[in-house]
C-alpha cells in the first residue's frame, strides 16, 4: 500500500475561495467516478460554499466534551474505516480540541496519507510557521494556529487561489465572507488593502519558490545541464575590485527589463584562501546588491571561469555579467582573461555581457603575492638582497682573496646564498639568485674568464647541474617553509576554534570578553558588534572593546556582515583573506553569545512577570476573602449599633465596639503588610542606619500581641547594632505575631538575644507545630501560609515583609527547628562599628 497524495489549495487570506475551489474539485472527481468523501469542511455559514456540499458524502464528525461544552472534530477513525480514494479535509493548520486523536489537523491528514488515502486540503499563507513573524509585522496579528512549512512543501500539488485585494474587500462588503456585524471591523483592521497586498505577495513568492524547487528536482532527476530560460536570472561575476558596483547596477537594469528578473552576485575565491579582493569593498558590494533586491554568494574554486559557469548553470541562470579585464594588454598574450574564457565556454544557453568600466586595462594593483602575503615585506626585501647582493659580494671576495678555490667549491658557496634567499624571501628570490649566480660563475670562474662562453663541456654540465640543484633546493626549501607556515597557522586556528567551542560548552556569556579575545588575536585597535532592527534603520552598538570604535561597518578597516541586521567591525589594519575564516567563527560565536544574553534577560523578565502574576493572583484572593472578612464584621457591628429595633445594653455595645476595633486593627495590619511588600518590590525602602540598643527596639515590637504571651530576655550588656529602628521593629513585630499565632495556649513565645563575634542574634522561639525542612524557605515567600492556617488569619505577607526589611538593614532571617518541637526564627544583625554613622540622602519617595 503506497502513501496517499496531498493537494493543497493555498490562499493569501480568508475568503479568497479555497474551500469553494476544493469542493469544486471534489465534484469534478465524483463526476469522473472517483470515491470522494468529505472528512471535514467548515463552510462558516457562507451560502455558496454550503451549497457546494450537496451531492458529496459527509463523514459524521466526532463530538468531544471540553470544559462543559461540546465540540466537533474530524473523526479520523471513521475516515480510515471508510477508506475512500480521496478525503476532503479543510483548514490544515487547525488545532484540535483537547481529547482528540491528534493535537493538530495536519497530523490527522498525515495518518490518512500513511493509510494510502489521497487528501485535498486548504491553508492560508499566514498559517505557515516560517512566516508567522512576517505576518505579525504586516497585520499586527499573531497567528496562533500554524502548520510546519515542511508539511506544506511535501505536498504533491500546491494550487494558489488568488484574488485581488479590491475584489476580496467587495466580497466582504457584500456579506459573502463574514456576518454583517463583523464586516466593518474586518475591513478597517486585518483586511486593509495594504495588508491584503502584502499577504498576496507573500503567497505568490512562496508558490514561486516552490515551483523553482519542483523545477530543480526535475532537472536533477533527468540530469539536465542546459539552461531553461523560464525565468531571467542574471549572475554578476565579482573580483572584489571597484568595478563591481558598475556591474551590479548594470545587472539590476537588465533584470528590470524582464518581469520577475533576479540578480545573483557571486565572488569566486581561490581554494587556497588567498585573494586580491578587499573585504571592505566586497561588503559594500554585498550591501549594494541586497539593496537592489538581489543576493550575494561567496564560492570557492580552483578555476574562476569553471566555478563561475558551474554556479550559473546550477542556479539555472540565463545571463552572466562580467567586466572588461583589468589586466594589461600584453598579459592577455600569455593567458586569456576570465571574461574571454567564460564567453568562450558559456555555450548557447548562457548570454554573457562584458561591461566596460573605468578600471579596464589599468592592471590589477594590490595583488598580494602568495608567499609574500605570509612573509611580510621586510623578509621579502631581505630575501632579494641575499639572493642578488650575496652572490655579487661573494664574487668579489672569491676573485680577489681565493681565486684558486675551485669551481665545485665556488658553486657550493653560491648555492648557500640561493638556499638563504629561499628561506628568507621564498621561491622568486631563490630563482633569481640561482640565475644570477650561474651568470657570475660563467663570467668570473669558468674559462674563458670574463666572457659569457664556456670552453670546456664539463663546465657546461657543472653550470647546468648548479642551476638544477639550486632551483630544486630552492623549491624544496620554499615548499618546506610554506608547509611550516601552514602548520603553524592551522595550529593557531585550531587553538582559537577550540577556545570558541569550549566557551560554547562552558556556557560563557561574556560578550565583552569574547570581543577582547578577538581584538587580541588579530592585534586590532577596536572591535565592535553592530546591529539594527531592519535594513533601513541606523546601526546601534551591541558591544565594543578597544579605543575609538566605529559606529558603521563602512567606517571600519574590516567588516564582516552577519545577515541583514548584524555586522562585526574591526579597526587597526586590513586582514588578509585567510584570516576571515577564523574571524567568521568569532562573529558566529559573538552572535550566539548576544542571543544567549538576551534569552537569559528575557527568561529573567518572564520569571519576574510570572512572579508578579502569581502575586497579583494571590493578592486578589487575599482581597476577596481576608480583607472582606474584617470588613464584613465591622459592617455587621455598625449596622447592629445603628439599628432602632433592638435596645442594646452597655455590655452589648462594648462588645460590638470591640469587634469593630478588632476588625479595624486586622485591616490596618493587612494593609500595612501589603504596603510594605509593595515598597520592597518597588525598591523604595531606604534604611536610616543608626547605632541602636536591642532592648530599646524589641519591647516596642510587642505591642500587637497579648500580655504574657511573650517571654523577653534581652541582656543590657549586648553591644549596639547598626540598624534602622523602624524597619527592625516592624520585622520583629511580624515574626513575634506569627509565632504567637501558632503557639499553643499556655506556651509563651521566647525572645532572646546574644552576641557572637561581629554579630548579634535575636531568636524568636515558639512551641507550635513547626515547619518541615523543605518548607523553611517557602514560608518567606509572599502570600504563603503554611499548613492548616485558617482563612482570615492573614494574607501570608508577615514573614516575607520581615525578611525583606531584615535584608534591607544588612541582616539575615532564617528558620530553624526548636529542640523539642516548634520553630525558631533567627535574626542576625551586624554590630555597630566605631565610626559614626552618616545619614544618607533620601529620595522623596522613600518612607521608613
Amino acid at each position: 500500500m503506497g502513501r496517499g497524495k496531498l493537494r493543497i489549495y493555498l490562499g493569501a487570506a480568508p475568503g479568497v475561495g479555497k474551500t469553494y475551489a476544493m469542493l469544486s474539485e471534489a465534484h469534478r472527481r465524483v463526476e469522473r467516478g472517483t470515491d470522494c468523501v468529505v472528512g471535514f469542511v467548515e463552510h462558516h455559514s457562507r451560502p455558496r460554499t454550503e451549497v457546494m456540499l450537496h451531492g458529496l458524502e459527509l463523514i459524521e464528525r466526532r463530538e468531544i466534551e471540553y470544559r462543559g461544552s461540546t465540540f466537533t472534530e474530524m473523526d479520523v477513525d471513521a475516515v480510515l474505516a471508510r477508506r475512500p480514494a480521496v478525503a476532503l479535509v479543510d483548514e490544515l493548520a487547525h488545532t484540535n480540541v483537547p481529547g482528540s486523536r491528534n493535537a493538530k489537523r495536519w497530523q490527522d491528514v498525515e495518518e490518512l496519507l500513511q493509510a494510502g488515502i489521497d487528501v485535498v486540503s486548504t491553508v492560508n499563507i499566514q498559517h505557515l510557521e516560517s512566516l508567522g513573524d512576517v505576518v505579525e509585522t504586516i497585520t499586527g496579528v499573531r497567528q496562533r494556529e500554524t502548520v510546519p512549512d515542511e508539511v506544506a512543501r511535501r505536498a504533491d500539488q500546491i494550487e494558489l487561489v488568488d484574488m485581488s485585494p479590491q475584489a476580496l474587500r467587495r466580497r466582504m462588503a457584500h456579506g459573502n465572507v463574514y456576518k454583517p456585524d463583523k464586516v466593518d471591523a474586518a475591513l478597517s483592521n486585518y483586511f486593509r488593502p495594504g495588508n491584503l497586498t502584502a499577504l498576496r505577495e507573500l503567497a505568490l513568492l512562496w508558490v514561486a519558490d516552490r515551483v523553482d524547487e519542483y523545477l530543480q528536482e526535475y532537472r536533477g532527476e533527468h540530469d539536465i545541464r542546459s539552461t531553461w530560460q523560464a525565468r531571467e536570472r542574471i549572475v554578476v561575476g565579482l573580483t572584489g575590485g571597484p568595478e563591481g558596483r558598475t556591474l551590479i547596477r548594470r545587472a539590476a537594469r537588465l533584470a528590470e527589463k524582464g518581469a520577475g528578473g533576479e540578480v545573483l552576485a557571486v565572488y569566486i575565491a581561490a581554494s587556497d584562501g588567498l585573494t586580491s579582493a578587499s573585504p571592505k569593498e566586497l561588503a559594500v558590494q554585498r550591501t549594494l546588491v541586497e539593496d537592489l533586491g538581489g543576493t550575494f554568494h561567496h564560492v570557492i574554486g580552483d578555476s574562476v571561469p569553471d566555478a563561475l559557469l558551474e554556479f550559473a548553470r546550477g542556479c539555472n541562470a540565463t545571463q552572466i555579467v562580467l567586466g572588461v579585464s583589468r589586466r594589461r594588454s600584453w598579459q592577455s598574450v600569455f593567458r586569456p582573461g576570465v571574461s574571454a574564457t567564460v564567453a568562450r565556454e558559456s555555450g548557447p544557453d548562457l548570454d554573457v555581457h562584458i561591461v566596460t568600466h573605468d578600471e579596464a586595462a589599468k592592471g590589477r594593483s594590490g595583488l598580494p603575492v602568495a608567499r609574500g602575503a605570509r612573509l611580510g615585506r621586510s623578509r621579502i626585501i631581505w630575501g632579494w638582497l641575499t639572493g642578488i647582493a650575496g652572490p655579487a659580494l661573494l664574487t668579489v671576495l672569491l676573485s680577489r682573496l681565493v681565486p684558486e678555490l675551485g669551481l665545485a667549491n665556488d658553486m657550493l658557496l653560491f648555492l648557500t646564498f640561493t638556499v638563504a634567499a629561499a628561506l628568507l624571501g621564498g621561491l622568486l628570490p631563490a630563482l633569481a639568485s640561482a640565475a644570477f649566480g650561474s651568470l657570475l660563475l660563467n663570467y668570473y670562474f669558468t674559462p674563458p674568464l670574463h666572457e659569457f662562453t664556456i670552453s670546456d663541456p664539463k663546465n657546461i654540465v657543472a653550470i647546468a647541474i648548479f642551476v638544477g640543484v639550486a632551483v630544486s633546493v630552492a623549491s624544496v626549501v620554499d615548499l618546506a617553509a610554506r608547509r611550516t607556515h601552514q602548520a603553524a597557522r592551522l595550529r593557531a586556528e585550531s587553538e582559537i576554534l577550540s577556545f570558541l567551542a569550549g566557551s560554547v560548552l562552558r556556557g560563557e556569556n561574556s560578550l565583552d570578553a569574547l570581543l577582547e579575545r578577538l581584538r587580541e588575536t588579530f592585534a586590532m585597535q577596536s572591535v565592535v558588534l553592530l546591529e539594527r532592527s531592519s535594513e533601513v534603520d541606523p546601526w546601534t552598538t551591541a558591544a565594543s572593546v578597544g579605543a575609538s570604535p566605529v559606529s558603521r561597518p563602512e567606517d571600519a578597516d574590516v567588516d564582516l556582515p552577519m545577515g541583514d541586521t548584524m555586522a562585526l567591525a574591526l579597526t587597526g589594519r586590513v586582514l588578509p583573506a585567510e584570516d576571515r575564516r577564523v574571524l567568521g567563527a568569532f562573529a558566529a560565536q559573538a552572535a550566539v553569545v548576544l542571543d544567549r544574553q538576551r534569552l537569559v534577560d528575557e527568561a529573567e523578565r518572564s520569571r519576574e512577570l510570572a512572579e508578579a502574576n502569581r502575586i497579583r493572583t494571590a493578592l486578589l484572593a487575599a482581597v476577596s476573602h481576608d480583607l472582606r472578612t474584617p470588613l464584613a464584621g465591622i459592617k455587621a457591628s455598625v449596622t447592629s449599633l445603628r439599628s432602632d429595633d433592638v435596645e442594646w445594653s452597655e455590655d452589648d455595645k462594648a462588645e460590638l465596639l470591640e469587634g469593630i476595633e478588632d476588625g479595624a486593627d486586622r485591616l490596618a495590619a493587612l494593609i500595612g503588610n501589603l504596603l510594605d511588600m509593595s515598597r520592597l518590590n518597588t525598591g523604595t525602602v531606604v534604611p536610616l542606619i543608626r547605632e541602636t540598643d536591642l532592648d530599646e527596639v524589641v519591647p516596642m515590637a510587642l505591642g500587637g500581641v497579648p500580655e504574657h504571651s511573650v517571654a523577653l530576655d534581652i541582656p543590657e550588656t549586648l553591644p549596639m547594632v547598626a540598624v534602622d529602628r523602624g524597619l527592625l521593629e516592624r520585622a520583629v513585630a511580624n515574626i513575634v505575631e506569627n509565632a504567637v499565632k501558632y503557639s499553643p495556649d499556655g506556651q509563651p513565645v521566647h525572645v532572646s538575644a546574644s552576641a557572637l563575634a561581629s554579630r548579634v542574634e535575636l531568636r524568636v522561639v515558639d512551641r507550635g507545630p513547626g515547619v518541615p525542612d523543605e518548607a523553611k524557605n517557602r514560608i518567606f515567600e509572599p502570600f504563603q501560609r503554611h499548613g492548616d492556617a485558617p482563612r482570615g488569619a492573614g494574607v501570608g505577607l508577615g514573614l516575607a515583609v520581615a525578611r525583606g526589611f531584615t535584608e534591607a538593614i544588612g541582616g539575615t532571617l532564617t528558620a530553624e527547628d526548636t529542640p523539642g518541637g516548634g520553630l525558631t526564627m533567627v535574626i542576625t544583625l551586624p554590630i555597630a562599628g566605631d565610626a559614626a554613622p552618616v545619614a544618607p540622602e533620601l529620595p522623596t519617595s522613600a518612607v521608613t
